[in-house]
């Protein structure tokens, strides 16, 4: 666990938030819908409003601009050289090399599943980031969560 980050959380969740939002704001203006297969797991996976969800395929998922952020994300491996997904509620970025990827998809509906669930970006953000820095990105209980959601869908 990152003691320093787990403090930090507080002052970082506001600019967590608002940079979420403006590239939700981006995905929604520019992105594709859910293929039909896509559209049927999102709601199977318990997604309310899948046919909101856009799709923006991306040589690399962007990192924030804001220094702390940017330090952060890549601190906690939510976001690095590595990603090939990352939801932002109903906007998600997909690397384009695993553009097509149902289970991929899948992962990420389930993400926006719990952003639903949990009632908003302060809300996912705050838990989710929290449980990211205290227990690690692969094995916080949200993350698991998408990767059986996946499985089950995609076996």
């Amino acid at each position: 666990m990152n003691i320093q980050l787990l403090q930090a959380l507080p002052m970082l969740l506001p600019l967590a938030e608002q940079w979420a939002k403006d590239q939700e704001a981006h995905i929604l203006e520019v992105g594709s819908s859910l293929p039909k297969q896509n559209l049927a797991d999102a709601s199977e996976l318990g997604v309310k409003n899948p046919e909101r969800i856009r799709l923006l395929s991306v040589r690399a998922v962007p990192l924030p601009d804001n220094p702390l952020l940017k330090q952060a994300a890549l601190a906690t491996s939510l976001i690095s050289p590595n990603t090939i997904g990352l939801t932002l509620r109903y906007g998600i970025f997909i690397r384009s090399d695993f553009w097509g990827n149902r289970a991929l998809v899948a992962h990420e509906c389930v993400h926006t599943a719990q952003y639903e669930r949990l009632g908003g970006f302060s809300q996912f953000l705050s838990l989710y980031l929290k449980e990211c820095v205290e227990i690690g990105y692969p094995q916080a209980p949200m993350e698991q969560e998408a990767v059986f959601g996946a499985k089950r869908i995609c076996g």
